[in-house]
């Protein structure tokens, strides 16, 4: 395996997230982050650059194998921390609760815990800006329903509220903070902390300027297209759509019970139960990004502090949103518990055990299904990861699960950019419904007929 990296490599593997980490380090004016043929984000600029092979490159991308792993980067971000775990790496203290103070819960997807704690940064005088997600005022002549920006009051932080399964990257705001002077915290997924971290172990500019990283536990990362698979199966035009909210919120339903709704220019709005989409099945991996099959951090192990969803009961029927939060750095720890302690947050302590039950598949998936699939042969750059190949441990039944999730995951990309060239979304939606019907007859019914069959005529609505 070469020994120096180009962008062009990672890309070409399959491995690149689309961080934009890359393009921000090249700051050349020809070179940006933009859409592929399936909605996903990826590097491009001139050859000289997407083809050159750079140490910096090899060391900041962070599905590099030249890369520090999440081990390294703990030890030497965290290294006072009292617990050291194979699952959430090493931590100070981990809680399960939700905001009590203000709105702050109700207008998040989950507990309002990210909001409070980067709004928190921002009172105590910590921090001058916050890179976060918010939605594009009009997504139609931007191109995108979601960028990154820099939020310099408590108001623009809170706009950052609720998920965002939509490709973004980092570029621009790191771009601007290379810019302006000042100290900033980042909210991101796990590599995308991975990759700040990286980066500001190169470079110094970045170690200063960002103070503060804030995760979300991760499940995989959407292309552009589940946007558009929603029009198409609420019946609304997609050039319409003007707002996008994955996750509407319902606190007279159980919280796992994911509603999206997509309002439209002349301000009607339609919705439905993903329960009832045909790629409406999160774990199966309709539109995953081929580099999160290669990823073994759920809870991004390299942040000051990261934040997820407690899918266990009582809190996962709990309609208002409870997060389950871990903390990594001593200072933001001392922010938790003083809030605490005022009573401005209800959190109860719970063990490494509990916030990983709460995230049980996600660590099948990045453990066992990734020692499984590293058994695959595979052509280009061959990841480097934590976990040890095994074919051995998963038992048949995991092994075919592993292999379906893959498969469709493929498939869908290439199924729905047919269905999009020849305007037929009927195509695509056909297959996704048969494809997820098989999914959850082998996954959960070991292959039954009959099961196969009932949820196919669930998706179709009969």
């Amino acid at each position: 395996m070469k020994e120096l990296l180009s962008p062009r490599d990672i890309v070409t593997s399959g491995l690149c997230i689309g961080c934009g980490s890359c393009v921000a380090q090249a700051n050349l004016p020809d070179t940006q982050m933009d859409f592929d043929a399936y909605g996903q984000l990826k590097p491009q600029g001139p050859n000289a650059w997407y083809n050159r092979e750079s140490g910096s490159f090899t060391r900041t991308c962070p599905f590099s194998p030249g890369s520090r792993n999440e081990d390294y980067l703990g030890a030497t971000l965290f290294p006072t921390a009292p617990h050291v775990d194979n699952a959430l790496g090493r931590f100070q203290a981990a809680y399960v609760g939700h905001v009590s103070e203000e709105d702050f819960r109700m207008q998040g997807s989950s507990g309002g815990m990210v909001t409070w704690v980067a709004t928190e940064l921002m009172r105590q005088g910590l921090i001058d800006g916050v890179a976060h997600v918010i939605a594009t005022e009009d997504p139609q002549e931007d191109g995108r329903y979601f960028r990154y920006r820099i939020a310099r009051t408590e108001a623009e932080i809170r706009e950052g509220a609720k998920s965002r399964y939509y490709p973004i990257e980092l570029s621009e705001v790191l771009s601007l903070i290379r810019e302006v002077p000042g100290r900033y915290a980042v909210v991101g997924i796990p590599c995308f902390i991975k990759a700040v971290q990286l980066l500001r172990k190169e470079n110094p500019m970045y170690r200063e300027r960002i103070q503060y990283t804030l995760g979300l536990f991760c499940g995989h990362m959407k292309s552009a297209r589940f946007v558009e698979s929603f029009a198409w199966q609420m019946n609304v035009p997609v050039d319409q759509i003007e707002q996008v909210e994955y996750r509407q919120k319902d606190p007279s339903r159980p919280a796992n019970w994911y509603n999206a709704k997509l309002t439209l220019r002349d301000g009607n709005s339609v919705n439905r139960d993903w329960w009832h989409l045909a790629d409406g099945d999160w774990g199966a991996g309709f539109y995953m990004n081929s580099a999160c099959n290669y990823c073994d951090d759920v809870v991004a192990e390299t942040s000051d502090i990261s934040f997820g969803d407690a899918w266990v009961e009582p809190y996962s029927s709990d309609g208002r949103g409870t997060n389950v939060v871990v903390v990594r750095s001593p200072l933001v720890d001392q922010l938790v518990t003083n809030a605490i302690q005022a009573g401005r947050l209800q959190l109860e302590p719970v063990d490494a055990r509990f916030v990983e039950q709460t995230q049980a598949a996600g660590f099948r998936q990045r453990r066992e299904g990734l020692a499984y699939r590293l058994t695959w042969p595979r052509s280009g750059v061959q990841p480097r990861k934590r976990v040890i190949p095994d074919d051995k441990t998963p038992t048949a039944q995991r092994k075919l699960i592993y292999r379906m999730r893959y498969y469709l995951s493929k498939g869908s990309h290439q199924m729905f950019r047919v269905a999009r060239n020849l305007q037929m979304p009927q195509l695509y939606i056909d297959w996704a419904r048969m494809t997820l019907a098989a999914y959850h007859g082998f996954a959960y019914h070991q292959g039954n007929y009959e099961e196969i069959k009932n949820r196919y005529n669930q998706l179709k609505g009969e």
